[in-house]
């Protein structure tokens, strides 16, 4: 067999990438998507009974949100016309629309107008398919891997059903790359391909949930051994290895995920799950998030969640960033792990945090309340003859050193508690000491010594 006959034998599809040649004909062959498509499910229904909606389909790369479209307008019988966010704007928007309006006139079939990557349009572009998708001129189908509730807006939400696809699992993508295999007319059944299972296993974990990324893996490792003096193609780890790379996992620091991640993170901490804590992470210095980010988080989460039940988290979060910059990286994300666990594991008490909201929405409400004239400053003659500072007793010349009667709150707002200190950790002391001062305050007891 010569050369130029080993890889001319796909004829026309040879040129075309091997997940393009993949790519599902039809809805049972659309892989990690059961919670949509599997049998019972609203979506999988309403394609079955020809009861198309507008719709957006948001999730990841590589998980089918293109492919999907086709499937659906193809099984509903509906004409499909594509058009990309990156690459259009309103003209294109209105000749889609006018061809799907004029096939839709002259030969009564309902048609699919498909926006990839819609969260890249503006909300004047966005607004531009109202008009079309109220009175059925076409029914839409967004994709997007942003998260919809920030990137488009309310009108065209309104209209539109929200689906999301989830990122593939490894048993999933392990599938793909199976069939790939084994598929004679679109894949390399006929190429009598030999590869271990550790390294198909490998190329499925590297590809990150990305179907496109799996099979761009397993082309690149098949198409890089094979040659015409080797019939069989036997791609070993090394092979593998270097096609895969550094693993680069999906992870956008600037949009929804990032918030997510940084809320588990929280959350964790919150929930006393050191294991969780340092999980989450590691999962943003992988993705790249910016230390300094991180150890301010931890800072604030210091404060929030752990408060006075343990004030040395404060210490120990502040020390963290100082030891980062000291350090630099890698080394120093040693220490931000640190500082997380400790939170994890320290005692909890958001009772700072809820005085603070507290006293905020008090100051919103109330105004600017007038200080109380007794623990107002007298530094002229002026401001003693108009009363400031008259009745103030020094609290250092009582015993306890606590004045009795003596508030120090405007005297609209007297009677308010704001800090109501846990009993967990240290602040559960506290808790006795403040309640023993507040007694002796109002004149009802020695209170601390």
């Amino acid at each position: 067999m010569s050369e130029g006959d080993l890889f001319a034998a796909e004829g026309e599809e040879a040129g075309r990438p091997l997940a393009d040649r993949l790519r599902p004909r039809n809805l049972e062959e659309l892989a990690g998507q059961d919670h949509l498509l599997g049998p019972g499910m609203p979506l999988r229904r309403a394609v079955e009974a020809d009861r198309l909606h507008s719709m957006v389909l948001w999730g990841p790369p590589g998980t089918g949100k293109t492919t999907l479209a086709r499937i659906i307008a193809e099984r509903t019988g509906y004409a499909f016309h594509q058009i990309s966010a990156v690459f259009s704007g309103v003209k294109d928007i209105r000749a889609a629309i006018d061809t799907a309006r004029r096939e839709r006139d002259e030969h009564g079939r309902p048609a699919v107008l498909f926006v990839d990557e819609v969260h890249r349009f503006n909300r004047a572009q966005l607004d531009g398919f109202l008009p079309a998708v109220e009175d059925g001129t076409v029914t839409l189908i967004g994709a997007t891997t942003e998260n919809p509730s920030f990137e488009l807006n309310a009108a065209l939400l309104s209209r539109c059903r929200v689906y999301v696809l989830k990122a593939l699992d490894a048993a999933a993508l392990r599938g793909l790359l199976d069939r790939a295999l084994a598929d004679e007319q679109q894949g390399f059944g006929t190429w009598r391909v030999v590869i271990g299972d550790e390294e198909l296993d490998l190329m499925a974990a590297a590809a990150d949930g990305d179907a496109r990324r799996a099979l761009t893996f397993l082309e690149l490792a098949v198409e890089t051994t094979r040659t015409a003096e080797n019939e069989v193609v036997s791609v070993g780890r090394g092979t593998v290895e270097a096609v895969v790379g550094g693993r680069v996992r999906r992870y956008d620091k600037a949009g929804d995920q990032h918030f997510d991640l940084i809320s588990a993170l929280h959350k964790a901490i919150r929930g006393s799950d050191p294991d969780g804590a340092v999980y989450w992470l590691t999962r943003m210095l992988d993705g790249g998030d910016e230390p300094l980010y991180l150890a301010r988080r931890l800072v604030r989460i210091a404060s929030e969640d752990v408060g006075n039940a343990d004030p040395r988290a404060l210490e120990v979060t502040l020390n963290a960033k100082a030891a980062f910059d000291f350090l630099g990286s890698p080394e120093g994300e040693l220490v931000l792990a640190q500082a997380a666990i400790y939170l994890a594991i320290a005692p909890k008490s958001n009772a700072v945090y809820a005085a603070y909201n507290e006293a905020v929405a008090d100051v919103e409400v109330s105004g600017s309340l007038e200080v109380p004239y007794h623990i107002r400053n007298a530094p002229t003659r002026l401001m003693k003859e108009l009363g400031y500072g008259k009745g103030y007793q020094y609290d250092h010349n009582h015993e306890g050193g606590v004045a009795p009667e003596q508030t120090y709150l405007p005297d609209a707002l007297a009677d308010r508690t704001y800090y109501r200190p846990t009993d967990r950790g240290l602040e559960g002391r506290v808790g006795e000491q403040i309640e023993a001062l507040r007694r002796k305050r109002r004149g009802q007891g020695n209170g601390a010594g």
